[in-house]
Formats: structure tokens, C-alpha cells, sequence
């Protein structure tokens, strides 16, 4: 048996041994196959031969096919999931490395099928379905005059959050001319339609959805507007493909996403531009610099994590130990500095008053800083903030655009502040609940409210803390937990909220402290650790895994060093589950613990294993000891 001290030193050696030489730790970012999927669809789809690449991702992709011929967004996903096996059998057959007639590729094909065909797909995978060829466009859609509607206007393009600003403007360029690009090496994907197939993005029974009042008040918005009608429409292409342009990064990619990215290309090439032309060439270079090594094969992240592990990374160490002037945590801290954001971006559209200052999550966004990325950023440089005047001052601009992004309600957004307008996730589109608007949630408020009471000297006596105490109560769960949008999901909401709740005061005898331990320790696993599936960011409501993850136990033993005062049973069966996982080299350490798009996409941290069980000892130790 391993103490909690030998467990800790492991992780320190590790950790220390990964950093990169600028002072980052860069990890995969991993997602499930679409982006490697995409990746080869679109390079054949431009004749961009890079058969190294293609073969490196259709190997992966082959990896993770299930026996009965599916692809799985995580592990206990039913039976498979419908968009990631048409994306990876569309791949597969394009980059030439498979044939129809191939087994595996029947087994794939009789899965599809047997969910009712390629109509039954996700929207994001209709529309690259659409872009390349294989799926009719919609017969109705959004009309790109959207983006010339005054912020007035009741809804209004600037209503949506701006990831999903990002990626609707090329949709909507795309859209409007119903373009695609097919090549004379396109499979033919015309046996996935079964025979009622031919229903498009929206089906008959969304006649009477209120998408269609939404539609119909934009478009009677629009021709109230002081410009002919072809004036308006050219206008509105212009504006959009302006809108697209202004927000591409210095890598060539859209807003640092793959997915946006690789809309942008086809919303180009729409609007007149050539394959050869530079903006197209540097965004491939763009998504081909996202590519990562997972398990010793290729795999294109969707962005990367670069700024937000190595925030947690150096605060973990220092937490474990590590002083500000060791070279490991100055180097990180150098690092983090030269990325924070000092231009005005989208967030300022709601946040008119504050100057910029934030931290974005990606080492290649330079213009679309968050709240959580900024708080962790700013926990890992507090410590050295006392001797150097720069960090400092970075430090004092940093915690004032954090305080400047609080909702009207109380809680904190991740990217914007007050776009959580219900009428967008109303819409039907897949996932519009979550990826339309950006409310306040209970990890966001939680993360930011920890840090302002450990590390910014904030407590119950500051009214802007005491709005966001008022907002976390109101939404915590009959059963005592709270939903965490960024990762999965009750388990990671519940931690947020009481160690913020406990970092700038709220008594551990509070009414719903007790209450959210109480489900804590009933979902605690006869091994000592916790586990969480997937499926709970679906259907709201917490479901078990089964099984224990490392980063889900270490994020409920947080949460209960952070509301006792004595270690207890259930602590010490978890630390006992933190040390032993160390040792773990199976599917519960790489299952998906980030949250991107309910029931859409999943992220495993590489770094996760790493970070939350160092942290969780640290604590643990730092207040308890080490009796083990």
C-alpha cells in the first residue's frame, strides 16, 4: 500500500517531467472520431493527398470500431451512436483504405440501417453530409439576413453564444446557395437512406414548432429593413462572410475549432474562393497543427487544451508543494502570462464596460478569452504576484474582467455574459439547449466563487458573492447535487459548488451542504471512488457509471476535505481508490470526464488523471496529514 505522500511525489515527478520548454504542458485534447473523420473527408474533398495523415486517422478510427460494426461516443453508450458511424464509415470509404464489401464496413452499414438510416443523424453530420454532396439541404433554413437585425431586434444573430455564432455563419452562407462540392473519388452513401429518408434537416411534425414563429418574425423583421431586397440579401452575405474573416485566428483556423473551421472552408469556397486560395491553404495547415498522438496514433483535437492544463497543472503542484520560485512553476507562470488577452472580443458585445484581460483555453485563441480558463490561469499565478509588479498588475486586470462577466442572475457564463435567452433552446436543433445560449451554470459560479474566496480575499460580506450564493442555492437539485455543464456532470457540478460555497464562507451546518454530502455518499462506489456516466448530461439527471474514474472520485473527495473539519471514513476510502488508480491503465482512466455537446461530443483530458487526484491529496494532506 502506497501513502498518500509516495503518490503525490509520483505525480510531482511526472508532471515536472512533461512540461514543454516554453513552460506549457501540452496534452491531447481527445474527442471521439468526428474530427479525425472530418479531416479525411475534407482533404480528399479539396485533393489534398496527404496520405500519411489520412492513414494515421483512418487507423484510429478502425481502432475504435465496436463489434457489432458501431462507433461509440463513450464506453457504455448502448450499442453505438448514429453520427459517429456514418462520419467514420464515410471516412473510411473515402480515404480508399476500405471498400463497401469490406466486413467491417457491412457491420457498419447494417448499423445505420438498422437506426433507421443516414436521416436519423445529428445536425452537425447532415450538414457535412450536405457541404460534401451526400444529404439534401433543407428546403427552409435560417435566412442569412439574420446578422443585419439591429441587438434590438427581441432575437437577433448576437443572441446566440458565440461558439455558436462561429459555426452558423458558414452554415448560413453555405446554406443559402445549397452548395456542395462532390469529387469523382466521393463514395456513394445512397444505400443509408431508407425509404422514408428524404425528410431533410427538420421533419413534418416541426411544422408547428415555434422555430417556424421564430422564422417567421425574422422575416418580416428583415423586410422592414431600408434596403431592396437584393440589396439586403447581398448585403447580409457580405456582412457574414465579414463576420467569419474578422474572427479567424493567426493558425488560419476559425475561433481555434476544428469544427468551425472546417465549415469555414466549405462557407469559402461558397462564396466564390479557390482551393489554392491562402486563407483555405493556411487553414488546413491550421487543423493539421491540431493533430495530437493518442495511444501511439494520430488524432486531430477539435482545439487544444494547452492554457487550461497548464493553469491547473501549476496550481496543483504549488498546492502540492511546489514553491513560486521553483523553475518549473516560473516557467509556467511566464507562459500564461504572454497568453492573456489584451483585445477586445465577442464577450465584450455584452460586457461593454470592462477592459480586456482575460484567458482564453487554447494556446491558439487569441480573441475569445472565459471565465473558468481565467480563473484557473490566476489561481496559478497568485502566488508570485506578491514579488513581481507585472503578474501583479496582470493578476488586478485578470480579477476585475471575472467580476465584470457576473449575470444578471447571479452566476457566471463560460464565454458571454447574459446570453441565455430561452426562446434559442427552443429551437430545433440538435443540442440547442446547450450550445445556443451560455447561462449561468453551477461549475462556472462554483469554480469562480473558490477562487475569489481562497484567493482573492472575498467572503459573504460582498454582494456580488452573496447574488451568486442566491443563484447556486436556487439551483440545487431536489436531491442535493447540482449539473455541471463543462464536465460530467452532477459529480462535477456538486464539487464546484460546495468548495466555492465553503472558500468564501457558507458555514459547513448550511442546509444544503449536509444535503449535497449526504448524495455524495450515497453514490460512493464499494471501491472508495466515484464514477459517472456520460448519459447523465443527456437525460439531467445523474446516472452511474458503475465503475470509478479517477477524476470523478478526486473531485468528490475534494468535496468532502472542503466541507469537514476531520477526515472520515468515506475520505479516506476515497484517497485509498486516488492512490491505488495511479496504478490504472484501463478503459475508466481514459473515459470522457469533459463535457462539450450533450449526447454530441465528450472529451477525455489526458491530463485529467494527473491533475484532480494531485489536488485532491494535496488537500487531503495539507489538512489531514498523511496516516496512511
Amino acid at each position: 500500500m502506497y501513502d498518500v505522500e509516495w503518490e503525490m511525489n509520483r505525480l510531482i515527478t511526472l508532471l515536472k517531467q512533461e512540461q514543454s520548454q516554453d513552460g506549457s504542458w501540452r496534452y491531447c485534447f481527445e474527442g471521439g472520431i468526428m474530427t479525425d473523420a472530418y479531416m479525411i473527408i475534407l482533404l480528399r474533398t479539396l485533393k489534398v493527398n496527404d496520405e500519411q495523415l489520412i492513414q494515421k486517422l483512418s487507423e484510429r478510427i478502425l481502432y475504435r470500431q465496436e463489434v457489432n460494426g458501431a462507433w461509440k461516443l463513450y464506453h457504455d453508450e448502448e450499442d453505438g451512436n448514429l453520427s459517429a458511424t456514418i462520419e467514420a464509415y464515410y471516412a473510411l470509404l473515402y480515404s480508399g483504405l476500405r471498400r463497401p464489401m469490406d466486413k467491417n464496413m457491412q457491420a457498419a452499414k447494417a448499423y445505420i440501417l438498422s437506426k433507421g438510416g443516414i436521416h436519423q443523424a445529428g445536425l452537425l453530420t447532415k450538414t457535412m453530409l450536405a457541404l460534401t454532396g451526400q444529404y439534401p439541404w433543407p428546403n427552409f433554413f435560417v435566412p442569412v439576413e439574420i446578422i443585419l437585425l439591429p441587438r434590438t431586434f427581441p432575437v437577433n444573430f448576437f443572441d446566440f453564444v458565440g461558439y455558436a455564432r462561429v459555426h452558423m455563419a458558414p452554415i448560413l452562407l453555405a446554406a443559402d446557395r445549397k452548395f456542395f462540392v462532390k469529387t469523382k473519388l466521393s463514395p456513394d452513401l445512397s444505400e443509408l437512406f431508407t425509404q422514408n429518408s428524404f425528410r431533410t434537416v427538420f421533419n413534418r411534425q416541426d411544422l408547428d414548432h415555434p422555430f417556424h414563429s421564430f422564422l417567421r418574425s425574422i422575416t418580416d423583421a428583415i423586410q422592414n429593413l431600408s434596403y431592396l431586397p437584393h440589396q439586403v440579401h447581398n448585403l447580409a452575405l457580405q456582412r457574414t462572410e465579414q463576420f467569419m474573416r474578422e474572427r479567424i485566428e493567426p493558425d488560419g483556423t476559425l475561433y481555434s475549432y476544428f469544427s468551425a473551421t472546417f465549415l469555414m472552408i466549405f462557407a469559402l469556397l461558397a462564396r466564390g474562393y479557390s482551393v489554392r486560395d491562402p486563407l483555405i491553404i493556411q487553414a488546413v495547415k491550421g487543423l493539421k497543427r491540431l493533430t495530437c498522438s493518442s495511444h501511439f496514433m494520430a488524432h486531430v483535437q477539435n482545439c487544444t487544451s494547452t492554457v487550461w492544463d497548464t493553469a491547473l497543472i501549476s496550481y496543483s503542484l504549488q498546492e502540492a508543494g511546489l514553491s513560486p520560485e521553483n523553475p518549473v512553476i516560473q516557467k509556467a507562470a511566464g507562459y500564461l502570462l504572454s497568453r492573456q488577452q489584451m483585445k477586445y472580443g465577442d464577450w465584450s458585445i455584452h460586457n461593454t464596460s470592462a477592459p480586456p484581460s482575460g484567458w482564453g483555453f487554447s494556446d491558439i485563441n487569441t480573441m475569445n478569452p472565459d471565465v473558468d480558463d481565467t480563473t484557473a490561469s490566476l489561481r496559478a499565478l497568485r502566488a508570485i504576484t506578491s514579488k513581481n509588479p507585472g503578474y501583479h498588475q496582470a493578476w488586478q486586470r485578470g480579477m476585475q474582467w471575472v467580476l465584470s462577466m457576473q449575470n444578471a442572475d447571479g452566476g457566471w457564463p463560460a464565454f458571454e455574459k447574459n446570453t441565455d435567452k430561452e426562446v434559442l433552446t427552443m429551437l430545433p436543433i440538435e443540442g440547442a439547449d446547450s450550445v445556443s445560449t451560455d447561462p449561468s451554470t453551477a461549475d462556472l459560479t462554483g469554480r469562480t466563487l473558490e477562487f475569489l474566496g481562497n484567493h482573492a480575499g472575498f467572503t459573504l460580506r460582498d454582494g456580488q458573492i452573496q447574488r451568486a450564493l442566491q443563484w447556486l442555492l436556487k439551483n440545487q437539485e431536489s436531491d442535493g447535487s447540482w449539473y455541471g455543464r463543462w464536465g460530467i456532470s452532477y459529480i462535477y457540478g456538486t464539487w464546484a459548488a460546495l468548495t466555492g460555497m465553503r472558500a468564501v464562507g457558507v458555514p459547513a451546518n448550511h442546509a444544503a451542504i449536509p444535503k449535497a454530502v449526504q448524495w455524495i455518499l450515497s453514490i460512493q462506489n464499494q471501491d472508495g471512488g466515484w464514477g459517472e456516466s456520460c448519459k447523465s448530461d443527456i437525460v439531467k439527471h445523474y446516472v452511474a457509471l458503475g465503475s470509478s474514474t479517477p477524476s470523478q472520485s478526486a473531485w468528490m473527495v475534494d468535496a468532502l476535505i472542503a466541507v469537514s473539519t476531520k477526515s472520515t471514513p468515506a475520505i479516506e476510502h476515497g484517497i485509498r481508490y486516488l492512490i491505488e488508480s495511479g496504478q490504472l491503465h484501463d478503459w475508466k482512466v481514459s473515459y470522457p470526464t469533459g463535457a462539450g455537446l450533450p449526447g454530441g461530443f465528450y472529451i477525455h483530458y489526458h491530463s485529467y488523471q494527473y491533475i484532480w487526484p494531485l489536488l485532491a491529496l494535496s488537500h487531503y494532506k495539507n489538512k489531514f496529514g498523511n496516516p496512511f
